[in-house]
C-alpha cells in the first residue's frame, strides 16, 4: 500500500490501538513500514518490542520521561525529537498506543507545529481505549448520552453535569496533578473527586473502573464498587472512571408538542 509517507519531510503520527497487535490497521502498518524513521510510545514495553519486529530500528520515546520531570517538557522533546527528523527531509511515523488523537498532546502539537512551518503531517486513527470501553462496558452513547472529561480539569472548573447520562472521567489516577509532575495521585485527591460527585450522586452508586486490556491474554479491568469508595480504590494512569446514569432523564413535554405540531403540519401539506 503506497502512502503519503512515500513524499519526503513527512511526519505520520498513527494509532497502534489498545491490543497488541491486534488493533493495527493497514494504513497504520504501511507508514510503519515505509517511514525513513520510525518513533514509538506505547504503554507497555511489549508493545515497543512488538513494533521494533515491524520495525528493528524504531526509537522508543519513554526515555523522555523521568521521575519529577513535568511532563510538559517531556512532550516538547519528544515533538523537538521529531520534527528535527521531519526538518531533515525524512519521512517520520510515530507509533502511539490507542489513537493519537484521544489524549495524547504530543501528536496533536507535532501536527499542528509541523504545519505551520510548512511541512506535511497527517494523523492516523487507531482504536482508542473509549472504543474498548463502549464494547467491554456495553455502552451505547447515543442511548442516553456520554460525558467525557479529564479528571483533574474536571475539578478545575465548574461543570454541569447530566446524572441521567454517562459520565467517564479520564486520567481518574493522575486526579489534582495540574502541574504534569506525578504519575499518581494521592488519596486526599481522589477524595476531592468524590466529594465533587456527591453533589450529583449518591454515595451507594455504583461506578466503574475501567482500564482496557493491552495484551491479546489480558482481560479488562472492569471494577465496580459504591462511589462512596472510590478514594480508597487501587488506581493507575490507565484508569478510567465511569459512573452510570443515576436515574432516568426527565421528558421535556413542551418540546414533544412541538414536534407533535411540526408533524401535523407536515402531513397535512400536499403531496
Amino acid at each position: 500500500m503506497d502512502i503519503e509517507s512515500a513524499r519526503p519531510g513527512h511526519l505520520a503520527c498513527v494509532g497502534l490501538g489498545m491490543l497488541l497487535g491486534g488493533h493495527l490497521a493497514p494504513r497504520a502498518r504501511a507508514y510503519l513500514e515505509q517511514a525513513d524513521v520510525v518513533f514509538v510510545a506505547a504503554s507497555d514495553a511489549v508493545v515497543e518490542l512488538w513494533v521494533q519486529s515491524i520495525r528493528a530500528d524504531a526509537r522508543s520515546l519513554q526515555p523522555y520521561y523521568a521521575e519529577g520531570k513535568p511532563r510538559r517538557q517531556t512532550y516538547r522533546e519528544m515533538i523537538e525529537a521529531m520534527l528535527a527528523e521531519v526538518r531533515a527531509g525524512r519521512r517520520v511515523c510515530a507509533a502511539f498506543y490507542g489513537h493519537p488523537g484521544v489524549f495524547a498532546q504530543v501528536p496533536h502539537d507535532a501536527i499542528a507545529q509541523a504545519r505551520a512551518e510548512g511541512l506535511a503531517a497527517v494523523m492516523e486513527p487507531g482504536v482508542s481505549a473509549e472504543a474498548c470501553l463502549y464494547a467491554d462496558l456495553g455502552i451505547d452513547p447515543g442511548r442516553w448520552g456520554c460525558q467525557h472529561y479529564e479528571a483533574t480539569q474536571f475539578l478545575l472548573y465548574q461543570r454541569r453535569i447530566d446524572p441521567t447520562a454517562h459520565l467517564v472521567l479520564w486520567q481518574v489516577g493522575v486526579v489534582g496533578d495540574a502541574a504534569c509532575r506525578r504519575y499518581a495521585s494521592t488519596r486526599a485527591h481522589r477524595q476531592l473527586l468524590v466529594d465533587r460527585l456527591l453533589a450529583d450522586y449518591p454515595p451507594e452508586h455504583e461506578v466503574v473502573v475501567y482500564e482496557a486490556a493491552t495484551l491479546p491474554i489480558a482481560t479488562p479491568r472492569m471494577e465496580r464498587l459504591p462511589l462512596s469508595r472510590l478514594a480508597g480504590a487501587e488506581l493507575s494512569m490507565q484508569s478510567t472512571l465511569v459512573v452510570p446514569p443515576a436515574r432516568p432523564p426527565v421528558p421535556d413535554p413542551a418540546m414533544r408538542a412541538l414536534f407533535a405540531r411540526l408533524d401535523a403540519d407536515s402531513d397535512a401539506v400536499p403531496a
